[in-house]
């Protein structure tokens, strides 16, 4: 199984690597809806929906997801801000809000439309936040992503080696005190390198904290969800580590608080400004 996985996460930052940094625009566009929707596709599953409406779900996912890549090549082109803003800002409320209080109350919603429009919500935002983030600066978007890997890595040995404290027993049992504790060691000796040899300022040890919580949240959501159906992985497409959900649901909180917090600093009306 190790084995598998690694072979796997090889296959998956090789992917990455040429994308991000070969693909045009409109390319990784694409393939950030694609991987996305993939996403949602699972998290359809999650709440067992029938057939015909995860067929409308994902469609209208795609449906939406196509009209922002194409929007700046329309009349609507001076809302193309505002729309981001928007997704960004509402799926952001929900990682910061909502989120919290469903894993203190061990708790989802019951209706399947609302959690249908939450799915197409935190997917479009996180679809946006690889779009904007590689905008920005392709090394922005790699940092946070390494930032949550190597999180993740960190508290997954900790916690074998070290475990003792469940941090959320009902939810994901595997989970550790000890293994948050290894994650925000791992990366602040990460942000320590990066500041001293960069010249970074030393904030930046709290915001890569800050990725991590949620990160962490991010990857209790999904177990929630998981439990809730009855599921021990999201899918099955990649060998070793379950489905795209498995895999990027640390991302789907960071990305796209990232991204609202530098379009906070950025926005101006209808559009940006750098």
């Amino acid at each position: 199984m190790l084995k598998t996985r690694i072979i796997t996460a090889i296959f998956l930052l090789t992917g990455l690597m040429l994308l991000l940094f070969s693909a045009s625009a409109p390319v990784w566009s694409i393939a950030a809806l694609i991987v996305t929707w993939l996403g949602a596709r699972e998290w359809f599953g999650f709440i067992h929906l029938s057939e015909t409406s995860k067929i409308f779900n994902t469609a209208l996912f795609l449906l939406i997801g196509a009209g922002l890549i194409m929007l700046p090549k329309t009349s609507l082109s001076d809302y193309e801000g505002l729309a981001r803003m928007l997704i960004l800002g509402f799926a952001s409320f929900f990682w910061i809000v909502i989120a919290p209080i469903w894993l203190i109350r061990n708790a989802t919603l019951n209706s399947q439309w609302i959690m249908s429009a939450l799915g197409i919500l935190l997917l479009m935002a996180t679809c946006i936040a690889l779009q904007g983030l590689r905008e920005i600066s392709p090394w922005l978007l790699l940092g946070t992503i390494l930032t949550v890997s190597i999180a993740d890595s960190a508290a997954y040995f900790s916690g074998k080696r070290f475990g003792r404290r469940k941090l959320a027993p009902e939810i994901s049992p595997g989970k550790t005190w000890e293994g948050v504790y290894g994650a925000l060691v791992a990366v602040t000796l990460c942000g320590f390198a990066l500041c001293y040899s960069q010249g970074f300022s030393y904030w930046l040890i709290v915001s890569l904290w800050m990725i991590v919580t949620l990160s962490i949240m991010g990857d209790l959501i999904e177990s929630l969800l998981k439990r809730k159906a009855g599921l021990k992985d999201s899918g099955t497409l990649l060998p070793g580590h379950g489905g795209v959900l498995d895999r990027i649901d640390g991302l789907l909180p960071t990305l796209t608080v990232t991204l609202f917090c530098f379009y906070l600093a950025l926005f101006n009306g209808f559009g940006f400004q750098a």
